[in-house]
């Protein structure tokens, strides 16, 4: 890499899609927390729909991801049963 390569990503500013990203990060973390860690991918974008945020299932999936954010995940009492049996 050459030295004034170097140092324009050393002091490169943030892009504004960066920027974006990490707004809606704290917010997936603010509603993430609210539901108690309840909420799952397609619950936080209705969620952050009706805030007022419109992005895909899948960003919302990505950035969950990023965050290492998973919905705690409860089994029916149907599969309990049949597991038993």
């Amino acid at each position: 890499m050459s030295r004034s390569s170097y140092y324009k990503h050393l002091h490169k500013k943030p892009s504004n899609r960066a920027i974006e990203n990490s707004k809606i990060e704290e917010k997936i973390i603010n509603i993430h927390k609210e539901s108690k860690n309840r909420y799952g991918a397609v619950k936080i974008n209705e969620a952050l729909k009706s805030s007022g945020i419109t992005i895909s299932l899948k960003k919302t999936q990505r950035l969950m991801k990023k965050l290492g954010i998973k919905s705690i995940i409860v089994k029916s009492s149907d599969q309990l049963h049949l597991k038993t049996k």
